[in-house]
């Protein structure tokens, strides 16, 4: 909205010129999304706790977990909220990207919050079924990658980092496609959501560095010279990845070992749907492997345990995901933290670098 109020008086004041800057945007939104976050949140705590919102802890996962008993959850409408405020204040609200990437996110983040208080607050421990988050997701995400494919201006082709001629056709494949690339982010960050700070700290890393992606993209000229997808419209994007890094860090503050408040479905299903979605409209679906790697290798523990548990009768790890399976070795809660952002730092430093290596 400032940008549509004061861009405008550009004309008369040049001060105001700033605003047509993506850099400037993008600046003043992760500030904006701290500032809101900074200021809201002490609130936001106390409201989940009126609420009785405290996280339920499992008796069969590590002892260490049950004194997390009690502790808010639900904080994902936090970082909902300071992802949304800036977004609407910063962005060229015409944008049709910028909005498809804001209804996953709030879309997911509604499912979420819909299962969250059922379990916390209604006190019903089955929430929703799996079966009936999954509908909305796949839902939710097939509307995004039909709108897609209808639009003459978005392309079909599927772009892989390290081979700039490698661009196959999907066609009308892309549908499932991308349904699966935002559904499998959503619950991919879902998994990794089990120790403070552990999935906050890479989805703000990944939003960074798809921020850095979605501001090449929507530039021609860089765009061309770095052998990316050049995707009309798409440097909006960065003001919301501006946002989600700046939401991610506020969140943090409260969320960082011992944790004031988790994030309950409600922030884990709509940062890895956002995350998905950023990756879609950038042209960067395959880079969110590489970028995304912490979230992968959860998802996968977790795949490889119930599959080799019901085939083979054993299991691969002592717990998965497998941020459990290291805590049951005896690994410090908040060493496996830190660890899991280095990799996901390198693992972003490895996927910019793509950029070069074509």
């Amino acid at each position: 909205m400032l940008y549509h109020f004061l861009y405008p008086l550009a004309a008369d004041i040049r001060l105001f010129n700033v605003f047509k800057y993506l850099t400037f945007r993008s600046i003043y939104a992760m500030i904006t999304a701290l500032a809101v976050a900074f200021f809201i949140g002490p609130w936001m705590i106390r409201k989940l706790e009126g609420l009785q919102a405290r996280q339920v802890i499992r008796t069969d996962g590590p002892e260490s977990h049950l004194k997390k008993q009690g502790t808010p959850t639900m904080g994902g409408v936090l970082i909902i909220a300071s992802i949304l405020i800036p977004t609407l204040l910063w962005s060229d609200l015409t944008n049709k990207y910028v909005w498809l990437a804001l209804f996953i996110i709030v879309g997911y983040g509604i499912i979420g919050f819909v299962d969250d208080y059922k379990k916390v607050v209604e006190k019903n421990p089955k929430g929703l079924t799996p079966r009936q988050k999954m509908f909305w997701q796949v839902l939710m995400a097939a509307a995004v990658a039909t709108f897609l494919y209808i639009i003459p201006e978005f392309s079909e082709e599927l772009f892989f980092p390290f081979f700039k001629k490698l661009h196959p056709d999907l066609g009308l494949l892309y549908i499932p496609f991308v349904t699966l690339v935002i559904v499998g982010a959503s619950n991919a960050v879902n998994l990794t959501d089990g120790l403070d700070g552990l999935a906050i700290g890479p989805v703000s890393i990944n939003a960074a560095t798809y921020m850095i992606f979605a501001y090449i993209a929507g530039n021609f000229k860089l765009a061309t010279y770095l052998q990316i997808p050049y995707v009309a419209g798409t440097g909006e994007l960065a003001i919301l990845c501006a946002a989600m890094v700046g939401a991610g860090l506020g969140f943090l503050w409260y969320n960082s070992y011992p944790a004031e408040v988790f994030m309950g479905d409600v922030g884990s299903l709509s940062l890895g749907g956002g995350l998905g979605t950023l990756a879609v409209l950038t042209k960067q679906e395959i880079l969110l492997v590489i970028v995304g790697g912490i979230f992968v290798v959860e998802a996968l523990s977790v795949i490889f345990q119930v599959g080799s548990y019901k085939y083979r009768g054993k299991r691969i790890f002592r717990m998965a995901p497998i941020h459990h399976h290291f805590e049951l070795k005896g690994v410090a809660e908040p060493k496996i933290i830190v660890r899991f952002w280095i990799i996901s730092i390198i693992l972003a430093l490895i996927a910019i670098s793509t950029l070069k290596l074509r």
